[in-house]
């Protein structure tokens, strides 16, 4: 397989393995309460998905940003190692594995190129609500498919007049019989053109009077039903290697035994969703950011100006050490926020905080990697100019800056208001 050896393969299934005889809820556990240490398995996971990432994700990065392409192979290679569909319960023939367990892999795969990841780890967020919100039937079709083949899923969510204002989406389910009849267009949709499937969220309730938490249906919609058109990759700043599209539904049937949960379900179950994939966007951004460090660092001991390595100049130490101090947090942050909803903690306040901070860090670390750079840095023979593009879409997407803002400030807010 490449550059990775039988003996890498065979490590990564008997760690993954290893970790699905293991409750979730032990991820990051200890006895005598908080413990900064990993546990062997994990260490393991890490050690396979940090090779993972460097021999088959880095050397390929600068290509598929270059031409955009969907990383076809080095999906099928992750799938064969066992890295993707991380979640999915075992009854599907998953690994059942943690969300905290998972982001380690999300973290690694970064390091090497947090477009390629998204392009890998984007069927994750399709399949979280049917994860999290499927029965057994829904769960073995769908997730049982991903397991059996090297396919994809996709969220669809956001439209092109509204993303995290959910109460403003347009698109439409109408019941007809044993059917819905499914009819607008979603934007932004990671996967969009290589999908399999798709969860999508449509307003069931036509009373624009009627609350989000019950206007809204989540349905799995078959990219090969009738009537679904995927647009044209859309063509980015950054992370380009992610097939990112706008998809279209005309008149499209979807039948009832694809409603998860029920009518005006959908609202709940896209932002439950929310808690289990924002700590690996915050995972994401602390492996772009510690690549960011690790360039800056080698390129500080070889750049010499005014008689020495500019490492020994303060200036560009102590921009080495910010990054660090925030790149540190940030991996407590995700760590945290991925614990908690490992152990059935409601992690709202704490996903936030990890997806907000670890996103302002990933871009902070960017733009002092091209400072210490200098001129070399903006120019695209060097890799920090890419972190500078990829780091940007952290800000933006599953929730901007300011809405993870929002969402911390109103859990102060209740948190207060409890106390009194």
């Amino acid at each position: 397989m490449s550059c990775l050896s039988q003996v890498c393969k065979t490590a990564a299934s008997t760690a993954l393995r290893a970790f699905s005889t293991t409750s979730a809820c032990n991820a990051g556990a200890h006895v005598n309460g908080f413990n900064f240490e990993l546990n062997e398995t994990q260490r393991e996971i890490q050690s396979v998905a940090r090779k993972f990432a460097r021999e088959e994700i880095a050397p390929v990065a600068a290509k598929h940003d270059e031409t955009g392409e969907w990383p076809a192979e080095i999906y099928k290679k992750a799938w064969e190692l066992g890295l993707t569909n991380k979640g999915i319960p075992e009854h599907c023939g998953g690994l059942e594995q943690g969300i905290f367990d998972s982001c380690l892999i999300s973290e690694e795969f970064s390091w090497g190129c947090t477009g390629i990841t998204v392009a890998i780890e984007g069927t994750s967020l399709g399949q979280a609500p049917v994860i999290l919100s499927g029965n057994k039937e829904q769960q073995k079709k769908y997730l049982g498919r991903l397991v059996e083949e090297p396919l994809v899923a996709a969220y669809g969510v956001t439209e092109p007049g509204a993303g995290s204002d959910v109460n403003g989406l347009k698109t439409k389910a109408e019941k007809k019989g044993d059917e819905y009849i499914l009819n607008g267009q979603k934007m932004w949709i990671t996967n969009g053109g290589v999908a399999n499937w798709y969860f999508v969220l449509a307003r069931t309730n036509p009373d624009p009077k009627c609350p989000a938490s019950k206007a809204f249906t989540g349905f799995i919609v078959e990219k090969d039903f009738l009537g679904v058109k995927p647009g044209r990759k859309e063509q980015m700043m950054g992370q380009r290697a992610s097939d990112t599209r706008g998809i279209t539904f005309e008149d499209v049937r979807v039948p009832k035994e694809n409603v998860l949960i029920g009518e005006g379900a959908g609202f709940k179950i896209a932002m439950g969703v929310f808690d289990m994939t924002r700590p690996p966007v915050g995972a994401n951004a602390t492996g772009l950011a510690q690549r960011c460090l690790d360039e800056a660092t080698k390129y500080a001991l070889e750049r010499k100006a005014f008689g020495t390595q500019i490492i020994n100049h303060q200036a560009v130490a102590f921009l080495l050490a910010d990054m660090a101090i925030g790149i540190e947090t940030a991996r407590l942050a995700w760590m945290k926020s991925a614990w908690e909803v490992d152990n059935g903690k409601r992690n709202s306040y704490m996903a936030a905080i990890a997806k907000c901070h670890a996103g302002d860090i990933a871009n902070k670390c960017a733009n002092e990697a091209v400072q210490i750079f200098g001129g070399n840095g903006f120019n695209k023979e060097y890799p920090v100019e890419k972190l500078v593009r990829d780091a940007k879409i952290f800000q933006i997407y599953e929730g901007t800056t300011q809405i993870q803002k929002l969402i911390i400030s109103r859990c102060l807010v209740d948190a207060a208001k409890s106390s009194n």
